[in-house]
């Protein structure tokens, strides 16, 4: 038997997973099964564009509620770490760039809450594997296309 992937979240992106997941499964599903009565009333179904498109709508959502459904049954809630002197879930790490000395401050979360442009980074990415179980003053490597990017940890809140 094959095991399933645990994805890692919060208990808040659980529960909006769950709310898409009824949304979904009620409204939405109601929206695209009118698209497809509406486009069979259009006669001949070999030449019909806007049948062919709701069948494909349909098609994506049925997708898009599998998908919801495998993530909320393989969730693995995981809190934020209480710790502020190693780095875990949760936590928010300012680090330093030595390369180019600038400072930055993430937020390690689950890969289901990863969003870098606003910081959020998922514990399973290089560079949240490599801040992982670590402290302040110990300097981290991680490989990048563009070479070795080192980093110093500042402060872990």
């Amino acid at each position: 038997m094959i095991k399933e992937a645990k994805y890692k979240m919060s208990e808040e992106r659980l529960a909006q997973l769950k709310d898409e997941l009824h949304y979904l499964q009620t409204v939405r599903e109601k929206e695209v099964a009118q698209l497809i009565k509406e486009a069979r009333s259009f006669g001949d179904l070999t030449e019909n564009s806007e049948y062919d498109d709701a069948k494909t709508e349909q098609g994506k959502l049925y997708s898009k509620i599998a998908e919801i459904k495998n993530l909320i049954d393989n969730a693995e809630i995981v809190k934020a770490s209480a710790k502020t002197d190693i780095i875990g879930i949760g936590s928010k790490v300012t680090v330093r760039d030595l390369g180019e000395n600038e400072e930055e401050t993430y937020e390690i979360v689950g890969s289901q809450e990863a969003d870098p442009a606003i910081l959020r980074i998922s514990d399973d990415s290089p560079f949240g594997k490599g801040l992982m179980e670590r402290k302040v003053g110990d300097i981290i490597e991680i490989e990048a296309p563009a070479g070795t990017l080192r980093f110093e940890i500042i402060k872990i809140s």
